[in-house]
C-alpha cells in the first residue's frame, strides 16, 4: 500500500498548477460537460501512466541497484525543481472544438502529459516502488484528485487556488523522496 499512497500523494501535489490541470480547466470552460471530461482524463491517464510505469520498471531492471539509486535521487531532485516552475497552457495545446468532450480530453490529455513532470514522476516512482499496479493506481488517483475538482468547479474558482504554495509543497515532497532514497536506498517491495 506504500507504493499506492506515495504515488497518489506525489502526483496529486505535482499536478496542482500543472499544464494538464490548466487543460482540464480549459476543457471544463469550453464544453461544460464534466463527466465525459473526467472519463477522458481517467482513460488517458491510465494508458499514459501504465506505459510510463512499465518503462520505469524496465529501466530499473537493467541497472545496478547503486546506479539506479542515484539516478532516482537525481530525478526526484530534478522534478522538485521542475515543480517550482509555473506551467502555462498555450493555445496550440488546446483541443479542437470539433470533437466531443471525451475524445478531445482523451487525446489532448495524453499528448500534453507526454514528457510532463507527472509522467516523469510516474516513471521514477515505478523504478522505486512495486507492484506496478499500485503505482499506476496511485498516480491515476492523484491525477483525478487534482483535476476532478477543477473540472467540476470550472473557471469559477480558478483564481483562488493557492498554486504557489502547492508548487512549493510538491517540490518539498520530491526533495523528501530524494533524501529518503539517498539515505535508505531502493526497495523492490
Amino acid at each position: 500500500m506504500e507504493a499506492l499512497l506515495v504515488s497518489m500523494l506525489t502526483v496529486a501535489l505535482a499536478e496542482i498548477g500543472d499544464k494538464t490541470q490548466l487543460l482540464a480547466l480549459l476543457l471544463a470552460a469550453r464544453y461544460r460537460k464534466p463527466w465525459p471530461i473526467i472519463a477522458g482524463i481517467l482513460a488517458s491517464t491510465l494508458v499514459n501512466h501504465f506505459v510510463s510505469a512499465w518503462a520505469g520498471a524496465w529501466v530499473a531492471g537493467m541497472l545496478s541497484p547503486l546506479v539506479l539509486r542515484w539516478i532516482v535521487v537525481a530525478l526526484f531532485l530534478a522534478v522538485a525543481v521542475w515543480a517550482l516552475v509555473p506551467d502555462k497552457l498555450e493555445d496550440k495545446d488546446a483541443p479542437q472544438p470539433k470533437t466531443g468532450p471525451f475524445l478531445a480530453t482523451l487525446v489532448a490529455f495524453f499528448l500534453v502529459e507526454i514528457g510532463d513532470k507527472t509522467q516523469v514522476a510516474t516513471i521514477v516512482l515505478a523504478a522505486r516502488y512495486s507492484p506496478l499496479w499500485q503505482v499506476v493506481t496511485g498516480t491515476t488517483i492523484g491525477m483525478l484528485l487534482a483535476n476532478v475538482p477543477v473540472v467540476l468547479l470550472g473557471a469559477r474558482f480558478s483564481d483562488r487556488l493557492p498554486l504557489k504554495a502547492a508548487r512549493w509543497t510538491a517540490a518539498a515532497v520530491f526533495v523528501a523522496l530524494a533524501l529518503w532514497v539517498a539515505w535508505f536506498g531502493l526497495s523492490t517491495g
